[in-house]
C-alpha cells in the first residue's frame, strides 16, 4: 500500500520531526567521522523541508550506548559535519526529550539535532511514555531512515500514534519505490543474484524472490550447501550441514529457477594472494572461494538479457584478491546490462564500489538488514506505521 510522502505534506510554519540514519562510523574516541555517506543521503529531505518553510528536528541513534549517555557516541561531531554540509547553523540539543529540548525547538528555516536516541533505553523498548515525549516536539513526522525501518522502536514506530501525519522522506520514498517494484511488478526477465555465506540467512529471500523472478543466480559460500545436497564434493568449503536438507527442498521446489556455479576457484589457504586453481569438482583438501570463469560467463549471459536485476550478497571472498574476480565481473555485467538494477546490503554495495560501477546502478539500498527483510517479504514496522495515502 502506498504511503504518504513528505511531498504530500503542508510543511509551512510546521515543526517537522525527521527520523534520519546518522549511525555513521566513528574513530578517535567518537570525535572523527570516517564516512559521511549517511549524512549526505539525508540532505535532500532536510533541504526540502527547509525550503517548504519548516522548522526541522532531526533524530537518530548512533552506536550501541546501551540505554545511557556515552560521550564517545554523542551526536556532536555529526552536528558539526551537518552544519558544514548544509551551509547553515545546526543546533545540538543536550538530550532528545525534556524541557531543555523543548526550549530549543526550531523556528521555520532552523535545524535542531537531538542527542543520541539510544542514550535512553526506552527508545529500543518502544516505550509509550518516551514515544509521547518525542511526539510532543513536533507537528508532523517524517521517517527517512530506511536502515532502521525493520526495528519497532519509539522513534520509528511508537511516536507515530501521537502525531497527526507520518510520511516517508525522499530517501525512504526511493527505497520503497525500487525495492517494491523489483519484488512485486518487475520488468521481465527479472534476475536475482544472491550470494553470501549462509543459506540460513537467505532462506526467506530465496523463497520470496523465487515466486517473483525468472532466475536466481546463486554464489558465495551458500552455493556449496546447495551443491552438497546434489551429491557434489565440497572439500573444505564452508557448508551448513544442518541446512543441506533445506537446500534440497528449495531445489526440488524452485529448481528450474535456481542456477548454481559449475566451476570454482579453490585454494588450500584462506588468505589474500593464496595459490589457487579453477576446477569443476572441488578436491578434498581445498576450499572454494569464488565462482569460476565458466560460471561467470553463464551468469553474464543471463544478466545481459535481464530487464530487472536484484542483487544481494557477493559471489566469493571479494575482500580478498584474487577471490574478488567473480563478484567484480558480475558487478560490471549488471552495470552494462541497461536493466533496472537494485542492490541491497553492505557487502553488495562494497562490491559495486570496488568494481567502479556505483553510478551505473539504478538504486543502491541504504539499509542492510532492512533491505534483506524487505526482499524476504517481511513487512517492515517502520514502513507499516506510516500514514497510508
Amino acid at each position: 500500500m502506498a504511503k504518504l510522502s513528505i511531498k504530500d505534506l503542508d510543511l509551512s510554519g510546521k515543526r517537522v520531526f525527521i527520523r534520519v540514519d546518522f549511525n555513521v562510523p566513528l574513530a578517535n574516541a567518537g570525535q572523527e567521522i570516517t564516512s559521511d555517506k549517511r549524512i549526505r543521503a539525508s540532505l535532500p529531505t532536510i533541504n526540502y523541508a527547509l525550503e517548504q518553510g519548516a522548522g526541522v528536528i532531526l533524530a537518530s541513534h548512533l552506536g550501541r550506548p546501551k540505554g545511557k549517555p556515552n560521550a564517545e557516541m554523542s551526536m556532536k561531531p555529526i552536528a558539526a559535519k551537518l552544519q558544514e554540509l548544509l551551509g547553515k547553523p545546526v543546533k545540538l540539543a543536550p538530550d532528545c526529550v525534556g524541557p531543555e529540548v523543548e526550549a530549543m525547538l526550531p523556528q521555520p528555516g532552523e535545524v535542531l539535532l537531538l542527542e543520541n536516541l539510544r542514550f535512553h533505553a526506552e527508545e529500543e523498548a518502544n516505550d509509550p511514555a518516551f514515544s509521547e515525549k518525542l511526539a510532543k516536539l513536533c507537528d508532523v513526522y517524517v521517517n527517512d531512515a530506511f536502515g532502521s525501518a525493520h526495528r519497532a522502536h519509539a522513534s520509528t514506530v511508537g511516536m507515530i500514534q501521537y502525531v497527526s501525519q507520518a510520511a516517508a522522506g525522499l530517501l525512504m520514498d526511493q527505497e520503497l519505490k525500487y525495492l517494491g517494484m523489483a519484488t512485486t511488478t518487475p520488468e521481465r526477465p527479472c534476475v536475482a543474484i544472491l550470494g553470501g555465506a549462509k543459506v540460513s540467512d537467505k532462506i526467506e529471500v530465496i523463497e520470496n524472490l523465487a515466486k517473483v523472478v525468472d532466475k536466481v543466480l546463486i554464489g558465495g559460500a551458500m552455493a556449496y550447501t546447495f551443491l552438497k545436497s546434489q551429491g557434489h564434493a565440497t572439500g573444505k568449503s564452508l557448508v551448513e550441514d544442518d541446512k543441506v536438507e533445506l537446500a534440497a527442498r528449495l531445489l526440488a521446489e524452485y529448481g528450474d529457477k535456481l542456477v548454481l556455479p559449475v566451476d570454482h576457484v579453490v585454494s588450500a589457504e584462506f588468505k589474500a594472494g593464496a595459490e589457487h586453481e579453477t576446477v569443476t569438482e572441488i578436491p578434498a583438501d581445498k576450499m572454494a572461494l569464488d565462482i569460476g570463469e565458466k560460471t561467470i560467463a553463464e551468469y553474464e549471459g543471463i544478466i545481459a538479457s535481464a530487464k530487472t536485476i536484484i542483487w544481494n550478497g557477493p559471489m566469493g571472498v571479494f575482500e580478498m584478491p584474487p577471490f574478488d574476480h567473480g563478484t567484480v565481473s558480475l558487478a560490471k555485467a549488471v552495470a552494462a546490462s541497461g536493466a533496472i538494477s537494485v542492490v541491497g546490503g553492505g557487502d553488495s554495495e562494497k562490491a559495486i564500489k570496488s568494481a567502479g560501477v556505483t553510478s551505473k546502478i539504478t538504486h543502491v539500498s541504504t539499509g542492510g538488514g532492512a533491505s534483506l527483510e524487505f526482499l524476504s517479504g517481511i513487512e517492515l514496522p517502520g514502513v507499516a506505521a506510516l500514514t497510508d495515502k
